[in-house]
C-alpha cells in the first residue's frame, strides 16, 4: 500500500513538473558557450549545418506537432524570421518526432518561411538537453548560445524580439 501511494505521488509530481515546464516559459541569459554544431536533413530533403550560419544570429526552435504551444508559436517565429532575415538572422525549426508524417502535414496546413529540420533520432535535441516543448535557443553571430527559452506563452515574442535585436546589433 505504501509503495503504491509513493509511486502515485512520484507520478503526479513528475506530471506536474512536466506541465509547469510546458506552461511556464523559462527565459534566461546563458553563460556564453559554443552551440553544438549539427547537420540535419530539412523537410525539403537537403542537409543543413548550423556552422554554415556562422556570422548570423540563429534562433533554434525545437518543436513537435502534438505540442499546442509549438503550433501557436510557429507563425510568430515565421514573422520574426521574415522581419530580420535581411539583417543576418534566421530561424531553424527542429522537429523532434521519430515519425515526421504529422509534422509534414502540419507544415502543409501552416506554411512557415524558415527552414524546418528533422531530428528523428533525437541526436540534436539531446546535444541541447531539450526537456520541454517548445525549447528555443538563441545563438549569436560567433556561434555561442546566449538565451534559452523553455515553453511558450503569448507575449514571449516580445522577449524574442528584444533579444534578436540586441544580438543583431552586436
Amino acid at each position: 500500500m505504501k509503495n503504491n501511494v509513493s509511486n502515485t505521488l512520484k507520478t503526479w509530481l513528475g506530471i506536474t513538473a512536466a506541465i509547469l515546464m510546458i506552461v511556464s516559459p523559462v527565459t534566461a541569459g546563458m553563460k556564453e558557450t559554443a552551440a553544438p554544431d549539427f547537420t540535419l536533413k530539412s523537410v525539403e530533403g537537403e542537409n543543413l549545418k548550423l556552422s554554415e550560419y556562422r556570422g548570423e544570429v540563429v534562433l533554434i526552435n525545437f518543436w513537435a506537432s502534438w505540442c499546442g504551444p509549438c503550433r501557436q508559436e510557429m507563425p510568430v517565429l515565421s514573422e520574426l524570421h521574415d522581419k530580420y532575415k535581411a539583417l543576418g538572422f534566421t530561424v531553424l525549426g527542429v522537429n523532434v518526432e521519430e515519425d515526421s508524417t504529422r509534422a509534414r502535414k502540419l507544415l502543409q496546413e501552416m506554411s512557415v518561411s524558415f527552414p524546418v529540420l528533422l531530428d528523428n533520432e533525437s541526436v540534436v535535441s539531446k546535444q541541447y538537453d531539450v526537456v520541454a516543448m517548445p525549447s528555443t535557443v538563441l545563438v549569436d553571430r560567433n556561434g555561442n548560445m546566449r538565451y534559452l527559452h523553455k515553453g511558450y506563452k503569448p507575449g514571449l515574442e516580445d522577449v524574442y524580439l528584444q533579444q534578436v535585436r540586441d544580438l543583431i546589433r552586436e
